[in-house]
């Protein structure tokens, strides 16, 4: 009796084990790297462990579409393992008072540093490279995985120096 009762709720479980793994892994834990703040400082970690460059996910609270990328695309772990390879991965709230220093040393807002940005909506996903340059920029969510790491590609790569990344995906489509 105790046995069945044991396997009764473990099977009870797996339901809850199943939806747990089709939504992925917390992409504040994953996704994007734990930071102090200082873009500066994180300029310096990049060069020293042999990144590509820093992605900002510029982002509000109530915009659907960075929920969207959150919870269908940033939460993935192929997502999340590419992108901790080749970058490191910051968010920034466009509304926010939190102080942060900029890549140039700059002490700053969230809100002010997305006004520098000209982020004017959510969510902007822009690419910088190790000298906080703005490399490639998009604005508003990806169609999925699968877009989200070519754009990944296309800057990891250094495609971003020839070509814009729309030519890059129809030809990444024909393949």
């Amino acid at each position: 009796m105790r046995r069945m009762l044991m396997v009764a709720c473990l099977l009870s479980l797996l339901p809850f084990s199943a939806a747990t793994a089709a939504a992925g892994r917390d992409p504040l834990v994953h996704f994007f790297n734990e930071t102090f703040g200082n873009f500066a400082e994180e300029l310096e970690q990049a060069r020293d462990q042999g990144k590509k460059g820093v992605l900002v996910f510029y982002e509000m609270d109530e915009c659907p579409f960075c929920h969207f990328m959150k919870q269908n695309v940033l939460n993935q772990p192929n997502v999340q393992e590419y992108y901790r390879e080749h970058f490191l991965n910051f968010i920034v709230d466009i509304e926010g008072d939190i102080e942060i220093v900029d890549f140039a040393g700059k002490t700053t807002t969230q809100k002010d540093f997305a006004k520098v940005a000209r982020v004017r909506a959510t969510p902007v996903i822009a690419f910088y490279d190790l000298d906080g340059k703005e490399i490639f920029r998009h604005t508003g969510r990806t169609s999925g995985v699968d877009e989200f790491l070519l754009m990944g590609r296309f800057v990891a790569d250094g495609m971003y120096k020839n070509q814009k990344f729309t030519v890059y995906k129809r030809e990444y489509m024909k393949k």
